[in-house]
């Protein structure tokens, strides 16, 4: 029986394209689709990210739970100091909440999604 792949993780936003542009720049995906409530980017890995306009969209609160943030995104990268440098450049904020005693890095998108970065 053959096993569902997965295609592509979209995210909740109020504004699809800032939201596509930021994780453009920081991941280097190209732009697949657009419109005004959706935007996708790809890699050409088969697995594209995606970003849908969601009216009276509520920022997930990380650490905290006053609202959750259901899941996040994790990111290789071969020098932890400068994608951090990188994606903070880009919009994103670093929260005070560094678990992992600096093995990872957990950074806010611009519309308050957590998102890490591990070690290559």
């Amino acid at each position: 029986m053959p096993g569902a792949v997965l295609r592509g993780v979209t995210l909740d936003c109020a504004d699809p394209r800032t939201l596509a542009g930021f994780y453009g720049a920081l991941t280097g995906m190209r732009e697949l689709f657009a419109a005004d409530e959706f935007v996708a980017l790809t890699s050409g890995s088969g697995c594209d990210l995606g970003f849908q306009k969601v009216e009276g969209y509520r920022a997930p609160q990380w650490p905290g739970q006053d609202v959750p943030q259901q899941f996040h995104l994790d990111f290789r990268a071969d020098d932890l100091d400068a994608m951090e440098k990188r994606a903070l450049e880009l919009g994103a904020t670093k929260p005070d909440h560094q678990p992992g005693d600096g093995r990872w890095r957990v950074l806010l998108d611009p519309a308050g999604h957590p998102f890490c970065l591990t070690p290559s």
